[in-house]
């Protein structure tokens, strides 16, 4: 049935659809619907209450541990951003805010850029990462949106002429402004559709010599999914980044612009995983990027593997106490988050792409290839315990391991977080396997699907195992990272 603009939907429906291949745990389980949208549009024509209940939006599923069948439908948005939704010439837009701090832009009233006063030059960024055009280029006024409606294919290029575009066209703007903008013209806005791998968005960043998401190198997922899980990795996490998020709105039916201001990120967790779950189904992210260096090399090794290249001196910041983030047993899993220093480095000719380089590196030496072993990397949350908590993990650790042993931790705020994976190592579960499950031999923090076969029932099994050991011998209760659905 046509939309209420006249849209003819091109949803693919997959009753019963074998999600092993849409997770990267690799789990053997089947969900009642299987709903993949490739226009923005077609969200807006879905009969939500007539789907199978509940609903899950899902990305690259690189995050997810399937226990069992899903009784209701899971929801992939490929990524098309469809003009039924764009902008009208500046002044005609009708716009409000949502009682979440979102704002509207509803599916026939325009696309309006939420807060920005920005003067920009618009520029075309091209890539092959997805199926149709972007409208928005990320917080600024309408008029910018309109004239992205003019570029089919696209987008618009300077001076608003469409560009020849491949598949996809991402539209790039700097300039200075308001919405958190440092007032230089060094800050570049990229938007991108949500169902864009997080990866190739950071290669594409890197090769144009942007900062901002080197240090998020390899981690696993879609760029949607970044807005939710506030993904991380060495020092830096998504919402360091974020600048906008679009989102069809399930409780008021219409698009809207969400402030990442508002969506209460956390260590791995935001409201779209608390009280907005269900909620929302972003569609596009705008990520901030800069032209100025902006290095982070204080954590999980980075300044180290930099100075073994060559690539880096050692200007004594690096670090942070001397006793976590090098032993190769913490930090280097792609999620951790971590107390850095953000003084400036000694950048020399250090580039984004020698610094996503060089992460890429340190985090194959340690972590699965998701396309040879199944699991959904780091599996547990690293711990953030009291000082008076972190001084008995200590005394433990000390009968254990002799009187000068370095306990790895790091210091956030007037609490210490203590890497998991140095305590599932201390416990003996590295390496360890049982069925189908195992956890891995060079970085503990990861359970994997060994066998290939393994069943939800197994994986839980060593999970729990690892949290019993954890809690009886440092008194800390381990909580997993990954949802479990």
């Amino acid at each position: 049935m046509p939309g209420p603009t006249g849209h003819l939907p091109m949803i693919k429906r997959l009753p019963s659809y074998d999600l092993s291949g849409r997770n990267t745990f690799r789990m053997r389980v089947r969900c009642a619907l299987y709903l993949e949208v490739t226009e923005e549009a077609d969200l807006a024509t879905l009969d939500w209450n007539a789907l199978p209940q509940p609903v899950m939006v899902m990305g690259g599923g690189s995050n997810l541990l399937f226990t069992k069948d899903f009784p209701g439908t899971v929801l992939h948005f490929g990524g098309k951003i469809s003009q039924e939704t764009g902008a009208k010439e500046t002044g005609t837009t009708e716009t409000g805010t949502t009682e979440t701090g979102a704002t509207e832009t509803g599916t026939t009233r325009g696309l309006d850029q939420v807060q920005g006063n920005f003067e920009r030059e618009v520029d075309q960024v091209q890539g092959n990462f997805g199926p149709g055009p972007i409208l928005s280029a990320g917080p600024g006024p309408a008029s910018v949106a309109s004239r992205a409606l003019q570029g089919i294919s696209g987008g618009p290029g300077p001076e608003d002429k469409v560009g020849p575009g491949p598949n996809i066209g991402w539209t790039r703007s700097s300039g200075n402004g308001s919405n958190g903008s440092n007032g230089s013209n060094s800050e570049i806005l990229v938007t991108v559709p949500a169902g864009t791998v997080f990866d190739d968005f950071c290669a594409w960043a890197a090769a144009e010599g942007l900062w901002g998401s080197e240090n998020l190198s390899l981690i696993p997922g879609e760029c949607g999914a970044s807005a939710v899980q506030n993904i991380g990795a060495y020092g830096v996490e998504a919402k360091d980044i974020l600048a906008d998020i679009r989102a069809w709105d399930r409780v008021e039916g219409r698009f809207v612009h969400i402030d990442p201001a508002t969506c209460g990120y956390g260590y791995r967790t935001s409201r779209f995983k608390t009280d907005w779950k269900g909620r929302y189904i972003i569609t596009a992210v705008t990520y901030r990027l800069s032209k100025e260096p902006r290095p982070i090399l204080d954590y999980g090794g980075i300044r180290k593997a930099l100075e073994i290249a060559g690539q880096a001196g050692n200007d004594g910041k690096g670090g942070n106490d001397g006793k976590g983030g090098n032993d190769g047993k913490a930090g280097n899993d792609g999620k951790g988050g971590g107390n850095h220093s953000s003084c400036p480095a000694p950048t020399g000719h250090l580039t984004p792409q020698i610094i996503r380089d060089t992460i890429i590196g340190i985090r194959n030496q340690k972590l699965p290839d998701p396309a040879v072993t199944g699991s959904a990397g780091s599996f547990f949350c690293n711990p953030v315990i009291s000082r008076e908590h972190f001084a008995r993990v200590v005394e433990t650790a000390l009968k254990d391991n002799g009187p000068d042993y370095p306990v790895p931790h790091y210091v956030v705020g007037d609490q210490i977080k203590v890497p998991a994976a140095w305590m599932i190592e201390q416990c003996g579960f590295k390496g360890l396997r049982s069925g189908g499950a195992q956890v891995y031999p060079k970085q503990p923090l990861v359970i994997v699907n060994a066998s290939g076969e393994a069943s939800p029932e197994e994986i839980i099994g060593l999970e729990q195992r690892i949290i019993g050991a954890i809690q009886e011998k440092y008194g800390i209760t381990l909580h997993p990272e990954v949802e479990h659905i």
